[in-house]
Order: C-alpha cells, then structure tokens, then sequence
C-alpha cells in the first residue's frame, strides 16, 4: 500500500533549504531558457514557490498552484502570497485560476503526476493543454519510472492537443536512454508562438 506522503515534514524540510540559500533553481533554469521574455508561467504543484520566485526574478509572470495547505504556508510565508493559489488538480481551469487563462509555459515538476492517479493525469493533460496559447509548452520533469513517467506521459499525449517535442535525462539536457532515472519531457500544444518582441539573443547578419 502507498504510503501517505507527510506534507508537514516536507514543507518544513524545503523551508530549512530555502533559509540555507540552497540552489533549487535548476527547474526554473530550463523553464527560463525555454519561454519567451515576460512570459506567463504555471507551476502545477509548486510545492514551497522555490521556481515560481525564481521564475519571478527572470522577469516572468509566474504563478503556482498546489493543493496542500502545509507547503503553501511555507510558499506564503517567503514570497508574494498573490503568487499562489490552493487549487487542486480537479480545479485546473482558467476559471478556477482567476488568472490569464492563456500560459506560455506550464510546469509539472518532482513528484507530482506519482502522486496522480492515471484518470487525473488524463485530465491533467486536458486541461492544461487549454491553458496554453497556441504553440505553448508543457513540461514535466519526474522519475522516469514512476507512475506519471514518460511512458504513461506518451499514451496520455496521443489522446490530446499536446505532442512531445524533446526529452531529456535531466535538468541540464541530458540524453534520455531507457535506463535514465529521470526524465524531463517537452510537450508543444500545436500552433505557432508570437516571435519575440526584442532581439532575445538572435542578432542575424545583413
């Protein structure tokens, strides 16, 4: 039988890495890199807000949302309280957000699609792949073979707007073979993204 995650010990644990300065970023790194400037990010699960601050401090418009009181009092306590909102994953709608139903990016990171059931997962993807402007991206970083892994990830993705665009074994773009122990998946809602409003790095000789 599954064990009840104990959401108290977690929240305080990552409260005690916080306080300690520890790097926690590495998510919101790649989430950065991906998204266009100023974008609109949702972190589905965000636990104590460690990426949606990051994200924040890149000049993003980040939001987290999370179903367990415990670690969103820890996420409260440290940032900006409007940052987040105690929604569970059944409530994952723009309605339910109150915020731009409309992301560049969502986030599904750590232990989060283990903790899903596979009907939940499967509304998961529904949902969140309504939540994306066009050509927007969903990305889950998870234990590859846990249940929420790449394999169910693909079977989940056939049957919705999302397709997989990249895959890798890690934060910091690793190959992804069938033994990784993690995987991170890239998944694209079809259509084109707006071009960026400044040079965001591309400078093309004339």
């Amino acid at each position: 039988m599954r064990q009840s995650p104990n959401y108290d010990a977690y929240a305080k644990k990552m409260r005690r890495l916080i306080e300690a300065s520890t790097d926690l970023s590495v998510d919101a790194r790649f989430i950065d890199m991906l998204s266009p400037r100023n974008a609109r990010i949702l972190d589905v699960g965000c636990g104590v807000g460690s990426a949606v601050n990051a994200l924040r401090h890149r000049g993003h418009e980040a939001y987290g949302i999370d179903p367990t009181a415990a670690v969103l009092d820890v996420a409260n306590d440290l940032y900006d309280s409007t940052w987040f909102r105690c929604i569970s994953l059944e409530d994952l709608s723009a309605d339910h957000l109150g915020k731009p139903g409309s992301f560049d990016v969502v986030l599904m990171a750590g232990n989060v699609p283990a903790f899903i059931t596979a009907a939940g997962l499967l509304d998961a993807f529904a949902a969140i792949a309504g939540l994306l402007k066009p050509g927007g991206s969903f990305v889950i970083g998870t234990t590859a073979g846990a249940r929420g892994g790449p394999a169910d990830q693909d079977a989940l993705a056939a049957g919705s707007e999302l397709s997989l665009l990249y895959r890798f074994g890690d934060w910091h773009l690793a190959t992804y073979r069938a033994d990784s122990p993690w995987s991170v998946s890239v998944f694209a809602k079809a259509g084109i993204r707006s071009p960026p409003s400044g040079p965001d790095g591309i400078f093309i000789l004339t």
